[in-house]
């Protein structure tokens, strides 16, 4: 357990426990563990630990092609998991999409408003006619009881099934390198985005940058491969690989940057 702690952060270590967990009474009582919606950095810890654990297998799954929040199945030999049995609920969302856009974050605070934990719903997709998302199955009756209206717009919710026609995702990874002065989370995100040190620190210290899905307020903190970086108005980042040092002893980085295909 020790050498497995060691190539993730401080903050990690709990869900690696719960992690650990799950896998021991997948194997103690032989039947297959469903987890609620995850983050690609929690599917990402789960497939390093199943990886080293071959009577412990795993699939995720999250309704859209490449979606990003998964559930994930931990499962013993036997078992072959069915997309029944992740338990997802797909809604489309109906509304005068003539007169009002509904956006991103109006859905998802709707939903954060009812009460619903962020890991009760997974990917929110959208385009000018419609929106689409989903829900774990043992909170759909409550969501569409209760989702009324998003910002005083009355909606209407009707149910999918995994054969309909799914909005696909409008952005896509692409690949950088560069050079940086350290790993420092202000210096890469100066690099990434071609701000300045000091616009970088004010993001950083206006709780405006998330590392792995946490909010991190500090600028000085160092980053590495794999992590994750969101920042408010800009975007995402991850840090693929760090390639060593040039002979100006800057360090060279490859990374990606989320952007729309549009």
């Amino acid at each position: 357990m020790k050498d497995v702690m060691q190539h993730f952060r401080p903050e990690e270590q709990s869900f690696i426990v719960q992690v650990n967990d799950w896998m021991n009474d997948v194997r103690n009582q032989y039947t297959p563990k469903l987890t609620s919606f995850l983050d690609p950095r929690q599917v990402m810890i789960i497939q390093s630990l199943v990886g080293e654990n071959s009577d412990v297998k795993m699939k995720a799954y999250g309704a859209f092609s490449q979606a990003e929040r998964q559930r994930v199945i931990l499962y013993p030999d036997y078992f072959e998991p069915q997309i029944s049995d992740f338990m997802i609920e797909i809604f489309e969302l109906n509304y005068p999409s003539k007169f009002i856009q509904l956006k991103h974050p109006d859905v998802l605070g709707s939903l954060l408003g009812m009460g619903l934990n962020r890991s009760k719903f997974g990917d929110i997709r959208l385009n000018e006619q419609k929106i689409q998302f989903v829900v774990q199955k043992e909170i759909s009756n409550f969501v569409e009881i209760n989702l009324e209206a998003i910002n005083k717009v009355k909606v209407h919710l009707k149910s999918l099934d995994e054969n309909a026609q799914l909005l696909e995702n409008d952005e896509q990874w692409r690949e950088q390198q560069d050079t940086v002065s350290s790993l420092r989370l202000d210096a890469i995100l100066a690099t990434a985005y071609k701000i300045s040190r000091q616009k970088a620190t004010q993001l950083i210290q206006s709780s405006y940058v998330k590392v792995n899905y946490r909010l991190q307020e500090n600028s000085s903190f160092d980053l590495t491969e794999g992590d994750l970086l969101s920042v408010r108005g800009y975007g995402r980042l991850e840090i693929s690989s760090i390639e060593g040092r040039t002979k100006k002893d800057k360090i060279r980085i490859n990374f990606k940057k989320l952007e729309r295909n549009s």
